[in-house]
């Protein structure tokens, strides 16, 4: 079996400091560890709808802003038969060893309401300080999800310019 993804990097900045949800992975027979929210896009789904809609599913937030949404192009009206989209996420991954086989792509964004205690296959969304997160990730890497594992590093890299 095979997956795509979306998944977000939810940012905002509070008392001067920029913060990301991360939430806990609560899935049957899965380990309760650490994530981004985002998941698994469906047949035909846009990868701006997916990331909205779990999101919502998983946090109670509502998405108002993707960067490079803009960029957003398809080809609806072309051909009565396809529609394909093309647009520029934040980053991309694939697994290469082990665990499920996917790809997915990361995207900025921000989003507002109120945080659920508990949503779809997870639990406890809340906000860390991008050095938190830089902490957690360089203490136990391993209390992350592996996709997101490399997304946090890639984004203290190369978005929080934060050594991780």
């Amino acid at each position: 079996m095979f997956f795509v993804n979306a998944r977000a990097i939810i940012e905002r900045e509070n008392a001067g400091k920029t913060e990301i949800i991360i939430q806990t992975r609560n899935k049957p027979d899965e380990p309760k560890q650490l994530e981004l929210p985002g998941g698994k896009v469906e047949k035909f789904e846009s990868l701006t709808h997916a990331l909205r809609r779990e999101v919502m599913e998983e946090t109670g937030l509502t998405v108002t802003w993707i960067e490079g949404e803009d960029t957003r192009i398809d080809t609806e009206g072309i051909s009565p038969n396809r529609v394909v989209e093309c647009i520029r996420p934040f980053a991309a991954y694939q697994t290469l060893k082990g665990g499920v086989d996917s790809v997915g792509y990361y995207f900025l964004c921000n989003a507002e309401g109120e945080l659920f205690k508990e949503g779809d296959c997870a639990q406890n969304p809340r906000w860390v300080t991008v050095n938190e997160l830089a902490e957690k990730i360089h203490s136990d890497p391993q209390q992350f999800i592996n996709i997101d594992c490399a997304a946090i590093m890639f984004y203290l890299k190369h978005r929080a310019k934060v050594p991780y």
